[in-house]
């Protein structure tokens, strides 16, 4: 989506930028038949921004389209438009997706917060703010259609609205497909409600309500692409490249951090590199979910969602900087019921992208909006007084650890300096990125670095929130939980 904050690859030829996408994927749907949308031919060159995300994207923009040609047909003329920038294209692009924004991702929010128990009216409003400042979806391509319609999905799914639930992350997944990040959490928490009822009684009627929700939710999407055989597949290569290999760009994860000792691109075979690939993610996900289908809740069901998430970023194939937002979502989520470790990963997935901010020129906006969500979080939840076991939610591994260690009493003090450590790194890291040229024989060096160490951070937190899911009480009712 659009960056509010810049226009990165403006007036440079011959891509344009992001923001050209965004034009193009109009100028597309709007001329072209439908069956032509994610074809190459001579008027959809799929090298110049080809439509690869799922068909409600592409009918989005079908429908910004029609409201550009009644403005500006100039816009979205076939061929003649492309680069095309003005001051006023740029306000009606931002309008678009501020609109869809204060439709669907900000009332989501706020309701969520609403929805929050065991707090106060002022706690709720501070909740919500953080969420909203949190610099991650502000500086990287606003417009969070997908995380609004996945947010409505939680909430529909805690409040016992399940068929709603399922609906609203459908669309979700038929925005964008790397909402299947959160698919997993989707799926075991729905299927042990059903087991919970009982799949002889109430609980085979609600799974077979949720089958046809989500199977009539699809057909409504995809319909125009199952005619042929040719178009489904064609609409799923572009979906997922499994060509591109196992990484591109610098990204924080197991492969890419693991590849500066051996490269692992340059040794493996390629499909052998997605079997690894689907094996790590699928072990590293796999207890959270077992865990949440045998004892479903709101709280295990939140928690899972950041696990599994997180899983898919740090493991799966061909991920992206930006993915890591997919589980930023979630942790915006639990901010109320763990405010100092959320506000830390929060923090470390906003500096994992700094590469890429750099890259769009976005160096004081990402300085400036950390510092406001870090004031916000640290004077809303005070963070720094929340760092017992208990308030870690740490309470129950301590104790069992201390059954066979009794001196292990020393966990929250040890995640505190961690914590110390973490921030004065990502600041000195930061200095050095944006001050120092990197050695000529090593051009990437402190990209490298800045992915290392947040991979490092994220294996830190993967631990941790598998940790409070596994260790978690059957009942969790002392948990701040979605009415």
């Amino acid at each position: 989506m659009l960056n509010p904050l810049s226009h990165p690859g403006a007036g440079k030829p011959p891509m344009f930028g992001d923001y050209e996408a965004q034009r193009h994927w109009q100028e597309i749907t709007f001329n072209l038949p439908i069956k032509q949308w994610y074809f190459n031919s001579s008027d959809n060159n799929l090298q110049y921004w080809g439509l690869d995300y799922p068909p409600l994207t592409a009918y989005h923009s079908l429908l910004c389209a029609y409201v550009a040609k009644f403005i500006n047909p100039d816009w979205i003329a076939l061929h003649t438009s492309r680069g095309y920038e003005s001051q006023a294209h740029k306000l009606f692009m931002r309008t678009t997706v501020l609109i869809a924004d204060l439709l669907i991702y900000i009332p989501a929010v706020v309701l969520y917060c609403c929805c929050l128990k065991e707090i106060s009216t002022k706690k709720k409003v501070a909740n919500a703010l953080c969420i909203l400042l949190y610099p991650g979806l502000i500086l990287i391509d606003y417009g969070h259609f997908h995380l609004g319609f996945a947010l409505w999905g939680v909430l529909g799914v805690s409040c016992d609205w399940d068929l709603l639930g399922s609906l609203a992350f459908c669309l979700a997944i038929n925005y964008k497909q790397m909402e299947l990040y959160h698919s997993l959490p989707f799926f075991c928490f729905l299927l042990g409600k059903c087991f919970k009822k009982g799949l002889k009684g109430k609980g085979f009627v609600l799974l077979i309500k949720l089958a046809c929700t989500v199977v009539a939710s699809f057909i409504l999407c995809w319909l125009p692409f199952c005619t042929e055989r040719e178009q489904t597949l064609q609409v799923l290569r572009r979906l997922f490249p499994v060509d591109r290999g196992l990484f591109e760009d610098k990204v924080a994860n197991i492969w890419c951090s693991f590849s500066i000792f051996l490269k692992i691109k340059e040794i493996l075979p390629h499909h052998f590199q997605i079997i690894i690939s689907f094996c790590f993610t699928f072990l590293s996900l796999l207890p959270a979910c077992v865990k949440l289908t045998l004892q479903p809740s709101s709280k295990g069901f939140r928690f899972t969602l950041v696990s599994c998430a997180l899983s898919f970023f740090l493991f799966s194939f061909q991920v992206h900087e930006k993915s890591i937002l997919l589980v930023s979502l979630p942790v915006c989520l639990v901010l109320s019921e763990i405010p100092f470790m959320s506000t830390w990963f929060l923090l470390v997935s906003t500096f994992s992208m700094l590469p890429l901010l750099l890259k769009d020129e976005l160096l004081m906006p990402l300085v400036v909006t950390t510092i406001a969500f870090f004031i916000a979080c640290a004077t809303s939840f005070s963070i720094f007084e929340k760092t017992s076991e208990e308030e870690l939610q740490l309470k129950s591994f301590s104790l069992s650890v201390r059954k066979y260690l009794p001196c292990f009493t020393f966990l929250s003090r040890i995640i505190q300096y961690l914590f110390l450590i973490s921030v004065i790194t990502m600041v000195l890291l930061t200095l050095i990125t944006v001050t120092l040229d990197p050695p000529q024989k090593l051009p990437d060096l402190f990209s490298v670095l800045v992915c290392f160490v947040s991979c490092l951070h994220f294996l830190f937190f993967l631990v941790y929130f598998n940790i409070i899911i596994m260790w978690d009480s059957k009942s969790g009712r002392n948990q701040k939980k979605i009415n």
